[in-house]
């Protein structure tokens, strides 16, 4: 997601120096606006308030212990209710002597950000938050996130977790945060509609195959008001993509001696061979007439009320399709588990995205958040629940367990989804990047729009890369 540049400034804003010093943050009295429990879901934004500073451990008499967490709202307000209340309930066994209560807020995703970091600008307590995988770095890095190397050393379950998910909630090789779940793109069409325009699926496999089917669409089929497909002109243009360039061996960022400050940091490398060809297929499909689209928020949705034949789209796409059985949807819906390669003997890649779960820095009850988080991520618990709502697993025998599970068998192409997760790939976790993703953003959206006097690919590429890499310090 674009984040304004404010790096600099939020750094100093937001820096706590006393890491250890979690009993003494300072509470901002107006925390207590939380005004909903696990039971009941607010769409209100609150402000934060004192909290109790009962601790399972600090023997304290008080009964009631609260837990006040901040989430993103995933879409649709309420979904985290079933999967916090069983997390809860198990919770609550473990120390019968206690009442320990859940008080969260749920909010849109760039909401959710912003709502953290004031909260933390004012010191509040708060012991659980969702965190987007691209904010772990900067997060980390402005000291807002409890260090969780101790708990998942006595824990002793990282080997279930798939390597990328758990690099993924990791900062200079310290952790803070878990991935909790995951999601994957691939290639999503209408079977009706390839055939109608004698289009054969396996043609879309490959740059060539893919940009002449969407010609072939487009001509057979605008007549009906049908787009063959689109591209995608949005905040997260650069992650549809990262794909392109990862499949051919590029990568984002990597680490390079001689930086001034650092020795050896992160450095731009997307403007490489590689990140040049990638554009260049991005801009072959311009030239080819597939447009870029600027609402790409209803795209899932034209696709689902059959407006778009084909659309690289995310796991989540059979979600709006409603309550159609596995075997109608599939009959109807085609799922090629990839992003087309440029040639046949290439291995295909894809984007994971989902929520790690952190606690801040200012929580009271930091061993208790995180025995919630730690039942929360017990696969009895946390299994039935991404399986109702289609999202992938980043625990290796959780993942294992669902394709071999009936009721998850009933997903449409859920076993064919969890097995993109080996070859997926994730962003950066550094403080810099959501700067970095805005230069990538501005470098496509040039090439979106280029005519015959615009930069070449190369120029565009540069010119984005000198930009990062200022950001990153050289």
């Amino acid at each position: 997601m674009q984040i304004n540049d404010h790096f600099s400034f939020s750094y100093q804003l937001f820096r706590f120096d006393n890491a250890e010093g979690l009993s003494d943050a300072q509470v901002d009295p107006s925390f207590e606006a939380f005004t909903y429990s696990v039971a009941f879901a607010s769409t209100d934004r609150m402000n934060s308030s004192a909290l109790s500073n009962a601790s399972l451990k600090s023997g304290d008499d008080e009964r009631t212990v609260t837990l006040n967490g901040l989430l993103t709202d995933l879409g649709e307000k309420g979904r985290w209710k079933s999967l916090l209340d069983k997390g809860l309930e198990k919770l609550q066994q473990k120390y019968p002597d206690k009442n320990i209560v859940l008080k969260y807020q749920e909010l849109p995703t760039n909401d959710t950000r912003e709502e953290f970091m004031q909260l933390m600008s004012n010191k509040s307590a708060i012991d659980f938050v969702s965190v987007d995988q691209i904010w772990l770095g900067e997060f980390a890095s402005k000291g807002l996130l409890s260090n969780l190397t101790t708990y998942v050393d006595d824990w002793a379950r990282a080997s279930n977790w798939y390597q990328q998910h758990w690099d993924g909630g990791t900062y200079n090789g310290t952790v803070y945060g878990i991935w909790t779940w995951t999601d994957v793109r691939g290639l999503w069409y209408w079977k009706d509609l390839l055939q109608q325009s004698q289009i054969d699926a396996d043609d879309l496999k490959t740059w060539k195959g893919y940009i002449g089917s969407a010609q072939k669409l487009n001509q057979e089929l605008k007549p009906a008001g049908i787009n063959g497909t689109i591209l995608f002109d949005t905040y997260y243009s650069q992650d549809l993509w990262f794909p392109y360039l990862w499949m051919l061996g590029g990568d984002i960022l990597q680490l390079r001696d001689g930086h001034p400050t650092k020795g050896t940091y992160w450095f731009p490398t997307y403007n490489s061979t590689e990140g040049i060809q990638a554009l260049g297929f991005i801009k072959d499909q311009v030239n080819a007439g597939i447009r870029p689209d600027k609402l790409p928020a209803s795209d899932s949705i034209e696709f689902a009320q059959k407006r778009i034949a084909m659309i690289l789209g995310g796991s989540w796409i059979p979600g709006y399709f409603g309550d159609q059985k596995r075997a109608d949807f599939e009959n109807m819906i085609g799922f090629i588990p990839l992003f087309p390669v440029p040639s046949p003997d290439k291995q295909s890649s894809t984007l994971m995205g989902g929520w790690e779960l952190a606690i801040p820095i200012t929580s009271n009850h930091k061993t208790l958040a995180w025995e919630f988080i730690e039942t929360v991520l017990e696969p009895e618990i946390l299994g039935p629940w991404i399986q109702e709502y289609g999202y992938l697993p980043t625990q290796i025998p959780l993942g294992q367990g669902l394709i071999l599970n009936q009721s998850a068998t009933e997903l449409p192409y859920y076993d064919t989804l969890i097995s993109m997760i080996p070859f997926g790939n994730i962003r950066p976790s550094i403080p810099e990047y959501p700067i970095i993703e805005g230069h990538i953003n501005e470098a496509i959206d040039r090439v979106y729009y280029s005519n015959a006097t615009s930069p070449s690919i190369n120029t565009i590429l540069n010119e984005a890369a000198v930009k990062s890499a200022h950001a990153l310090g050289w």
